[in-house]
């Protein structure tokens, strides 16, 4: 007998057969187009990092590190500003009166601690430094590097005016965690009148009881995004448009 069951059945991340959403897409003006990737920092992408075990799964699933990496690569060699949203808590940040679970279970592994905002005591190799891959793109003196995030959208950091400052407005989206950091900069960077394209497996998201955070991420962004790129298409873009 034919295999009945659809794609999306075999695999639960696949497009859907019969979709109802519109299909759209976003054109590249690299006058105008930034990288933003958030959190690709110890704690989140690396077997060594505190919260691997709820994201390692997923990381490894998509090949989320080598991903970001070319990702990186293909914008710097398309001249468009890379642009890090990054996440440290400082000590005074775990004297909050109150805390959703996120943030709570965050602050109990210690995810991105830092002894401080003006003081860079132990964090080469710590969970807050970035993935040793990305360390010499990030830090080449050209990539910006944004005051940190709190919980997980840029509301309470400087992107978006860094973003502004370099007359960006579409932005290609990727980094950690996906239904977290990464929806939550998609839904401001939106309502904010950016064209957003998110690379799907330049991110990954936590498998946990409550549930996978990366269907989940791959419902609202399919909802929200302006174009859903693998890292192979958001590189042949990026190629094509430096090319013209």
């Amino acid at each position: 007998m034919p295999d009945t069951h659809n794609a999306s059945a075999r695999d639960p991340y696949a497009d859907p057969e019969n979709p109802v959403l519109p299909k759209r897409d976003m054109t590249l003006d690299l006058r105008r187009t930034a990288l933003v990737v958030t959190d690709p920092q110890i704690d989140f992408l690396s077997p060594k990092g505190a919260a691997w075990g709820a994201f390692g799964e997923s990381i490894t699933e998509h090949n989320t590190v080598p991903n970001l990496l070319r990702l990186f690569q293909a914008s710097k060699k398309a001249g468009i500003p890379v642009v890090i949203s990054p996440h440290y808590y400082f000590p005074h940040d775990h004297k909050w009166d109150f805390a959703a679970p996120g943030e709570a279970l965050m602050h109990a592994m210690h995810m991105f601690d830092r002894p401080g905002a003006l003081s860079l005591e132990g964090f080469a190799g710590s969970g807050a430094d970035w993935m040793p891959e990305y360390k010499d793109i990030i830090q080449d003196g050209q990539t910006i590097v944004c005051s940190p995030h709190k919980i997980a959208g840029p509301q309470t950091n400087d992107t978006l005016f860094q973003l502004r400052k370099k007359s960006v407005d579409q932005v290609i989206l990727a980094g950690m965690a996906a239904n977290f950091c990464v929806e939550s900069h998609l839904r401001d960077f939106v309502e904010h009148g950016f064209e957003v394209a998110v690379v799907r497996d330049a991110t990954a998201a936590s498998k946990i009881p409550e549930g996978d955070g990366y269907l989940a991420a791959l419902t609202n962004f399919r909802w929200l995004a302006n174009a859903l790129w693998t890292t192979d298409t958001a590189i042949e873009k990026l190629n094509a448009a430096a090319s013209r």
